[in-house]
């Protein structure tokens, strides 16, 4: 899947799911050492799993941030 967030320096996420399990994430932009390592971190995790650790994350003074925009792209991947 890709997703587009928004409200973070990050332009593009990609992922797969794969029997419910979270797949080669992988963001373009943003902050490369921070992003290689969650994407490493939840590779093979089950998307809710996933979400419930990423979701409501905040970036400074951001209403949202990388991993949050992560999660919201998983929920919609699944239908939520």
């Amino acid at each position: 899947m890709e997703y587009t967030p928004h409200g973070v320096c990050s332009k593009n996420i990609t992922f797969e799911i794969k029997d419910n399990k979270v797949y080669g994430v992988q963001f373009t932009g943003g902050c490369n050492g921070s992003l290689q390592g969650i994407s490493q971190l939840i590779d093979g995790m089950n998307v809710d799993e996933a979400i419930s650790r990423i979701e409501g994350i905040r970036c400074g003074v951001k209403s949202t941030s990388c991993p949050d925009q992560l999660a919201k792209a998983l929920k919609q991947a699944v239908g939520r």
